[in-house]
């Protein structure tokens, strides 16, 4: 039998099942309307991003009378002892969406959450996970019935601009960032939304060259994957470009149904990090996003380092996230440990050589 299909939660009344191809649409409209959802829930993303990092994905949901309640996106991979779940470049947030609290009364909230995180874990322990950790995206606060269960909780941040209106968006750029996206409006730049993903990935390229970083994909793969979500109309390619049409600086944006845009990647050449086209861009990619409709752009992380102090003069507000880690199997386990004695006689080996005097060959 295939990873757990088939296998069931039960908490209450509430039932746990992997939803098949044709509930996709139903899932997509509870993601959109749920304070937690994000594009990285969807079918539609994690089928591509699946299919350029050869990976798997299911859609599991905590369901009572045929109502989706909860529900969480599972990208599976595999390691040489066996499956596990967790996020991953270009996978921000891969938590369980909870729907909006659904009482006036804060005790029978409570008990249905408690009852839908018993449902989830549950069904989980019948897989046959190595280890499952999910990062949420900031509506999950009550992880009592995690750690009672024995998950680990680990605090995250990112940056969320929210978007109001032009002025008060504006208004919160830290000054001198506005100053330079004057400067740079008077010197001819531009923004636009193309499909130049030679441009797009040449400043990726260059930008964690710079940094000593991996790459989120290789070209041909990244190519790919911006290829099947510009396709879908989830996603938008923006660059800042100089007079004579030079990209300067580029932005990769995930969409969706839900109100929040997510910026995915970006990058700026070298020559031009002090003339504020990167600040142009951004501030051009909120406009536009203003203009369809979204309410916010989650900047996608907030590491302390130099792009989070970039990140942060541009209005937004910290967000806390929290990356749960369930307890690992028995063979995950017994393989760190196995691992870890090899490093032992390693390391021994090769100090009992050393205090001998002896020199490798």
């Amino acid at each position: 039998m295939p990873l757990g299909e088939g296998s069931r939660g039960l908490a209450g009344n509430i039932q746990v099942r992997v939803l098949d191809a044709q509930d996709y649409d139903k899932w997509d409209k509870f993601v959109a309307a749920a304070p937690g959802g994000s594009i990285y829930a969807l079918p539609g993303y994690l089928e591509i991003l699946s299919s350029v990092t050869d990976a798997t994905f299911r859609i599991a949901v905590a369901e009572r009378g045929g109502e989706i309640l909860a529900g969480i996106g599972l990208y599976e991979r595999r390691d040489r002892v066996g499956p596990y779940v967790a996020p991953r470049l270009l996978l921000y947030y891969n938590g369980p969406v909870f729907s909006a609290p659904r009482s006036k009364y804060p005790s029978e909230n409570t008990s249905l959450h408690l009852k839908i995180v018993d449902a989830l874990d549950d069904w989980l322990a019948d897989q046959e996970y190595d280890y499952v950790r999910v990062k949420s995206r900031g509506d999950l606060t009550d992880v009592r019935p995690f750690q009672e269960r024995g998950w680990a909780v680990e605090l995250a941040y990112t940056y969320e601009v929210a978007l109001t209106d032009g002025d008060a968006v504006f208004d919160r750029i830290e000054s001198n960032y506005r100053r330079l996206i004057r400067r740079c409006e008077r010197d001819g730049f531009r923004v636009e939304s193309d499909d130049d993903f030679d441009s797009f990935f040449r400043l990726h390229s260059e930008v964690h060259e710079r940094k000593d970083a991996p790459l989120y994909l290789p070209r041909e793969a990244f190519h790919d994957y911006f290829e099947q979500l510009n396709d879908r109309g989830l996603a938008r390619l923006y660059h800042a470009r100089l007079p004579d049409g030079t990209a300067a600086a580029s932005q990769l944006v995930l969409l969706g149904p839900h109100s929040i845009a997510h910026t995915v990647a970006a990058g700026t050449a070298a020559e031009h990090l002090r003339t504020g086209a990167s600040v142009l861009l951004r501030w051009k990619v909120f406009e536009d996003l203003m203009n369809d409709g979204y309410t916010g752009n989650d900047l996608t992380d907030a590491a302390l380092g130099d792009v989070t102090r970039f990140k942060s003069r541009l209005g937004g507000d910290l967000r806390l996230s929290l990356v749960l880690t369930r307890p690992p199997s028995t063979r995950w386990r017994a393989r760190q440990h196995a691992e870890a004695g090899v490093d032992f006689t390693r390391r021994a080996a090769g100090y009992a050589a050393r205090r001998l005097g002896v020199r490798k060959s």
